[in-house]
């Protein structure tokens, strides 16, 4: 991987292509974010470096997190976040990273986080059919039904689609097409749609799986 920022999505919008044709997009602040650390296989076991985004008061951060980011001579920010590029040490600890690292028509994955829609149940969760609302079934025409029978084996199988928590979870969206890069807005505009709602953090990095 040779490419990845932070960025917040701002909502979705449609443009025009030359011909006419609709493309729906979704658009994202990206960047600019900050190089805060750089982790070496002497040091940490591994290779990545750290980047920080979203300028905010230092109030809001404890006195660790003010000190790993002054060490590195940057302003407090709101989120960090490591990304394994394939040659780190090209990045200098202390400089900015713009939306301007891609170009249109480069392949990207988003990964953000989805929508929580609390408790839910199997239709909604997992998309499940209603039962009868003749012929004496009832009262409740949305519940699970049947779970198994009682005999054998007895027990309700593992991964049997039940209510529970749906949503708020990380999701990732893999070979989406960045249509336009706006540098004077420091905006990515990228084809289809994203994980999260408005104003949520996502990671945007080279498709890895184009």
């Amino acid at each position: 991987m040779n490419k990845a920022i932070i960025g917040k999505k701002l909502g979705m919008t449609q443009v025009f292509t030359a011909d006419g044709a609709v493309i729906p997009v979704t658009v994202v602040e990206a960047g600019p974010c900050a190089v805060v650390q750089k982790k070496t296989v002497e040091r940490d076991g591994y290779t990545a470096v750290q980047l920080g985004y979203k300028d905010v008061k230092e109030s809001k951060l404890n006195k660790p997190e003010l000190g790993h980011l002054k060490k590195a001579g940057v302003s407090a920010k709101d989120v960090l976040k490591e990304f394994k590029f394939e040659n780190c040490d090209s990045f200098e600890i202390g400089s900015e990273i713009k939306c301007d690292i891609f170009a249109d028509g480069d392949i990207v994955d988003v990964t953000g986080t989805s929508k929580g829609h609390g408790f839910s149940g199997v239709i909604k969760r997992w998309n499940s059919a209603r039962l009868k609302e003749t012929h004496g079934v009832g009262p409740v025409h949305r519940e699970v039904g049947s779970l198994g029978a009682n005999s054998d084996p007895s027990r309700v199988f593992p991964g049997k689609h039940m209510p529970g928590q749906y949503g708020n979870e990380q999701v990732t969206v893999l070979n989406l097409k960045v249509v336009k890069v706006d540098t004077a807005k420091n905006v990515l505009l990228i084809k289809g749609a994203i994980p999260g709602a408005k104003n949520s953090i996502v990671y945007i990095r080279e498709a890895v799986k184009k």
